[in-house]
């Protein structure tokens, strides 16, 4: 990829932000294409958004993909958002047209292509959801679009999860399937979970011995029944190695993560991804970094 005068810009914040994949297959997708872009990670404290949006303005970015902790406090300083974003209540994709920021969100997108592909019926298997979080929306979001009867999400907080409920209330079909348990009852439903998945940060590198179940919890589960860990460092978890061993299909968050990001780059560049780039180079990144994943 050559810097010129004419590339273009594009990005991600977060604060902190060192730890992003994204301009790894961002920059690697815009090269195959060769596209005049680069992909760049800006790392922006919550009390600078404001700002940065108006230097970014400015400068003439195009557009930039959202982490921690700003999918949600963006929300007020775009002009448009997508319903689906509204729904979820977090934007992780933001393009410039018309000097106006546009906001949307492809968290879910990207989180149900690997479901998508498995022969299930959703429409009799209940999700859980480990955590309540800003993750937990979009697979909140993406659970009621596969057509789950129920969607059980589990916190330590009560508190915060009535709090979590009822930002669903101007999302009625969702609203409707939604269902909060405290961590201590998770053990009565994991039985009946035709899906669980953990929104948590729990097991990611380097805290690698860290599982947001317990083995025994992880036997509950029916053989079968799918373990999704949004985390894909390292590959496995220790909760997918677990949920394996007990005869459940083990997906990680690898896919949602070239999936999410394919979505966004399609929306900036206005042409196809290249899905195999982005999902190999993050491979090789990863065999390299770490060679015991697998």
């Amino acid at each position: 990829m050559v810097i010129k005068g004419t590339t273009k810009l594009l990005g991600v914040i977060g604060y902190p932000v060192e730890h992003s994949f994204s301009p790894l297959m961002h920059n690697a997708a815009i090269a195959h294409l060769n596209a005049d872009y680069a992909y760049l990670p800006f790392p922006i404290h919550p009390d600078n958004l404001k700002a940065a949006l108006d230097g970014f303005a400015a400068m003439g970015l195009r557009g930039f993909n959202i982490t921690i902790p700003h999918k949600q406090s963006i929300l007020p300083l775009l002009d448009e958002v997508s319903e689906v974003a509204q729904a979820m209540g977090a934007v992780n994709t933001v393009w410039r047209k018309d000097d106006c920021w546009h906001g949307t969100n492809t968290d879910a997108v990207g989180f149900l292509a690997p479901l998508k592909s498995l022969d299930k019926n959703w429409a009799e298997l209940p999700a859980m959801v480990l955590g309540n979080g800003g993750a937990a929306r979009a697979v909140v979001a993406a659970c009621a679009q596969l057509g789950c009867p129920e969607i059980w999400v589990v916190g330590r907080s009560p508190h915060k999860l009535a709090q979590f409920i009822e930002s669903w209330k101007a999302s009625p079909d969702i609203a409707a399937r939604l269902r909060s348990v405290n961590w201590s009852q998770m053990d009565d439903y994991l039985p009946k979970a035709g899906l669980a998945v953990n929104a948590t940060p729990m097991g990611m590198h380097p805290q690698v011995a860290a599982s947001p179940l317990s083995e025994q919890q992880v036997g509950l589960m029916g053989e079968g029944a799918i373990a999704y860990d949004l985390i894909y460092t390292p590959r496995p978890t220790l909760f997918l190695q677990q949920a394996s061993d007990v005869g459940a299909i083990a997906i990680d968050g690898l896919e949602m993560l070239v999936q999410q990001g394919a979505a966004a780059l399609e929306i900036w560049l206005g042409q196809p991804a290249p899905v195999e780039i982005m999902r190999q180079t993050l491979l090789d990144y990863l065999s390299e970094r770490h060679p015991r994943s697998r």
